[in-house]
């Protein structure tokens, strides 16, 4: 019942490498999308590329943050918070990926989709959270088009990414608990290498077409998003043309978040319908802290996206939708790793024993020094 907590002798030096080249992606597609856009979008400063009707009208080169306090404000007082959340996020996600890729016993499936979950994590953060930092210490809260239609693509499609990851994971559990006996036929190293690759190669396909569609859109003005970062909506509706088109796709993503939580959710239906029959209380308190954490995660990053994106009212208040955004970009990843490394005993061991040899490795550098 808990062989998916067993380490995986078959797991190879390749498998467990695998995920800096799963998601070589992030990188490549940077590039590809960096040059596609240099094709596409309008060029820099004021040209006239605009329709018949709008030929005198100049091109929007940058837009204006407006969710951001001024630093008459007090914007200041946020800066080191944010900081702080954003240096610890970083450690602690390279904690857990370093300590998965290093320890032996940490080499089963659940253990290798955590740890990629925790390298998606670091660059999810990243895609926001420095150009917030940034706008918090300076007077005008300002991004270029094309810095703002990559932070679109990198941000949701890491996004997209630990969506995927999530419902993978939630299927691995399902198997894990539900099929014990069959657990290491099915989760094999091969196919979990797929899954990996996978979810960041879709992830980062999906959205592709659509921003490029937008990098093509005449922006003439106003500028001004009323968020703290580049979202889809706020930039449409600053368009000068007909975006019903790309909006029809926002609704196809979320039906897909609502069909991917549904499908979660119900894994978890039937996997707590079966842990809830096994017969000893350890034997049910075991069962559970093997997806305790996984679920924990789900229901902050479901929520926060939920709340995000699917909801009942298009607008709120301003200081509750830089709240719900605040949460979404920054308090989630915040609390991913907390859960993963002090609701799990072998996490918690692999780190400490990775900062033991760290430091065995700074005092034998020092005195061979």
């Amino acid at each position: 019942m808990y062989s998916s907590l067993k380490s995986e002798k078959k797991w190879n030096l390749q498998v467990v490498l695998f995920i800096p080249q799963s998601c070589l992606p992030v990188h490549l597609t940077y590039f590809f999308l960096h040059l596609l856009m240099s094709w596409t979008m309008p060029s820099p400063s004021f040209t006239f590329t605009r329709n018949m009707e709008n030929r005198n009208q100049s091109t929007v080169t940058e837009f204006i943050f407006t969710g951001f306090p001024q630093l008459q404000d007090g914007s200041l007082l946020y800066f080191f918070p944010l900081l702080f959340i954003y240096t610890f996020i970083i450690i602690s996600n390279l904690l857990i990926f370093s300590a998965v890729r290093l320890n032996t016993h940490l080499h089963n499936p659940m253990y290798n989709f955590i740890s990629i979950f925790s390298f998606l994590e670091i660059w999810y953060s990243t895609a926001t959270i420095p150009k917030m930092l940034s706008n918090l210490i300076s007077e005008k809260k300002a991004i270029s088009m094309t810095s703002c239609l990559l932070q679109m693509y990198f941000f949701h499609s890491l996004g997209n990414s630990e969506g995927i990851l999530l419902t993978t994971m939630a299927i691995d559990r399902y198997v894990a608990i539900c099929s014990p006996l069959r657990y290491h036929m099915i989760m094999t190293p091969w196919l979990c290498a797929q899954l990996s690759a996978g979810s960041c190669i879709f992830g980062f396909l999906i959205l592709l077409p659509e921003i490029v569609i937008i990098s093509t859109l005449p922006f003439c003005g106003p500028n001004q998003i009323h968020q703290i970062f580049c979202d889809l909506v706020p930039v449409l509706s600053l368009a000068c043309t007909d975006t019903s088109m790309i909006l029809i796709e926002d609704v196809i993503h979320a039906v897909t978040i609502i069909i991917t939580g549904l499908i979660i959710a119900l894994s978890y239906i039937r996997i707590i319908t079966v842990i809830l029959r096994i017969p000893s209380a350890e034997g049910r308190g075991k069962a559970f802290s093997s997806c305790a954490g996984h679920l924990m995660v789900f229901l902050i990053f479901f929520g926060s996206v939920s709340l995000m994106y699917l909801r009942f009212s298009d607008t709120y208040p301003p200081v509750l939708d830089t709240a719900i955004a605040l949460m979404f970009t920054v308090l989630t990843p915040f609390f991913n790793p907390i859960i993963y490394s002090l609701r799990n005993k072998d996490m918690k061991n692999a780190i400490k024993k990775l900062l033991c040899l760290q430091k065995v490795l700074t005092k034998s550098g020092k005195s061979g020094g």
